[in-house]
């Protein structure tokens, strides 16, 4: 849906007591288009909007209010959830609520992602303890120990004659009962300690993505840093893999190994104790040369990835470790490709990933991950958002994109590129979606395997997408031969199943909602 942004036109242009004709008439727009402008019923970005804040006297991210759209997303998802449909609310009374009250708006999306990670923890227990075989087992196995110390209790304590050799026997049954009940009960409280786990991991993991949002995905501390360490690298010799192995070993003491086996299911690893990184040899160099670059960091960067604005307010020591290893795994990245020569080549390749991988000798997602990095004040790229799907369809990892509704977890919309790109693996894959709100965006996806060394191993794929708005899809290569004037061709899609007001949608995998809080029953799929 679209972002608030011509309310905060409108009050911004009242408070400054300047007339809508006039502040047309200064942008160069009519006063009609203008009051659409207002209304919210038109997009406004690029120059126009430019022209707008300068009148106004504001900077453009006042207006657009990036850092408030997951706000107003999550404020969505709330109103959306069963137990809050039937209260009527709109997603316009989201957009509303983040214009007029951002504290009040604030606090709900806090008590509700409370409310989803309590239910999350609430409904896994239920599910462990209703459905789960190995659960089922686990109880019968205590069941059937307790029983066994049972009966040989009751023969020694009931039959007094009992040979010195019988007794001696039964206490020995009784011993391993108990030594195997006891590893039982340790499995049983095992099952229960992952489940809460796994709640923590995803809280912790909001954590780290309130973290990212809030800078926009882009830390002018951790630019610094990697340009310092790029240099360090460059005075060894010419930037590559040799240089950076040799880099670790003289100044870390690190060792580099290969092996033809996987170790612990893992492809690549770091071991501190034998200060050992050791890759598989089917790790392409571009993975090695990577996770070489995280090494560096994590290693001559700990400072840095500490004083990082917003990782001291983390709550958790799993978010802390999670934000430090995303923030090396940032820094690894503007080493590898450095912010001015890296946003030239892109504009001069106009955005072309798999050109600018070849020329970086990098993977997709590597030089995805980058372009959604290029936000640097004043010099910034054109703006990304980012996500990645396993082969389920989950997605994995994602970036929002202002004005843009993304689901933080579980599926997207079926009709996605993301999941088209699935069926022609390696091949890039352009969408033109078109959002009920009548937001356009370009889709960029491809799917991609990573490689395997036997006939046993499997290579899951996973496929990665690219957004940007439609303003910006013609200075990318992927806008070249599309009408991007014309939506007639464009593909009518939603946010995800259960946030998506069109209803007669083939491709629908769930109930959507109704903000009355009544069943729409899903069109009907023939088999």
């Amino acid at each position: 849906m679209r972002a608030p942004i011509g309310l905060r036109i409108s009050t911004r242009r009242k408070a400054l007591s300047i007339s809508q004709a006039a502040l047309a008439r200064a942008v160069g727009v009519s006063p009609s288009y203008l009051n659409l402008i207002e209304g919210n019923k038109r997009q406004v970005g690029g120059t126009l909007l430019q022209r707008i804040a300068a009148e106004l006297g504001i900077e453009r991210d006042e207006l657009t209010g990036e850092a408030e759209h997951r706000l107003m997303h999550e404020l969505i998802e709330a109103f959306a959830d069963p137990v809050l449909a039937d209260r009527g609310m709109r997603p316009e009374d989201a957009r509303h609520l983040v214009a007029t009250s951002p504290g009040i708006a604030a606090v709900i999306a806090q008590l509700y992602r409370a409310y989803t990670t309590a239910m999350s923890s609430s409904d896994a227990y239920a599910d462990r303890l209703r459905a789960d075989p190995l659960l089922s087992q686990l109880l019968h196995q205590v069941l059937s120990g307790i029983t066994a110390i049972r009966s040989g209790a009751e023969i020694l304590d009931s039959v007094p004659d009992l040979s010195s050799e019988e007794q001696t026997r039964f206490l020995a049954s009784i011993s391993r009962e108990a030594l195997g009940l006891t590893a039982v009960a340790r499995n049983l409280i095992g099952q229960f300690d992952q489940t809460s786990s796994r709640s923590r991991f995803a809280s912790a993991r909001q954590e780290v993505d309130d973290m990212i949002f809030a800078a926009q995905n882009h830390f002018p501390e951790l630019e610094g840093a990697a340009a310092t360490q790029r240099r360090r690298i460059d005075a060894d010799g010419p930037f590559d893999e040799a240089t950076m192995v040799h880099l670790l070993s003289r100044h870390h003491a690190v060792t580099i190994q290969r092996s033809a086996e996987p170790r612990g299911g893992k492809a690549f690893g770091y071991e501190p104790s034998s200060r050992t990184l050791w890759f598989r040899n089917t790790v392409p160099q571009s993975t090695r040369q990577f996770q070489m670059a995280r090494l560096i960091a994590e290693l001559n960067c700990a400072d840095v990835l500490d004083d990082v604005p917003g990782m001291r307010r983390l709550a958790s020591p799993m978010a802390r470790q999670g934000a430090r290893r995303y923030l090396a795994t940032y820094i690894a990245g503007a080493i590898l490709f450095p912010y001015e020569s890296f946003l030239a080549d892109a504009v001069a390749l106009r955005y072309d990933v798999d050109a600018l991988s070849e020329r970086y000798n990098a993977s997709f997602e590597q030089i995805a991950h980058r372009l959604v990095t290029l936000r640097r004040s004043g010099e910034a790229g054109l703006p990304f958002g980012f996500l990645r799907a396993d082969p389920a369809g989950r997605l994995s990892k994602h970036f929002p994109l202002p004005g843009l509704l993304l689901p933080t977890s579980g599926h997207a919309c079926p009709l996605w590129a993301i999941y088209s790109a699935f069926r022609t693996s390696g091949q890039i894959v352009r969408q033109v979606a078109r959002f009920s709100d009548g937001s356009r965006f370009l889709f960029v996806a491809k799917a991609v395997s990573r490689a395997s060394s036997g006939f046993t191993d499997v290579a899951l794929p996973h496929s990665v997408l690219l957004i940007t708005d439609i303003l910006h899809a013609d200075e990318t290569v992927y806008g070249d031969g599309l009408n991007l004037s014309d939506s007639r061709l464009d593909v009518p899609v939603g946010p995800t199943c259960r946030l998506c007001t069109r209803t007669d949608c083939a491709s629908r995998q769930e109930e959507p909602w109704s903000p009355g809080g009544e069943s729409i029953p899903p069109t009907l799929v023939e088999v």
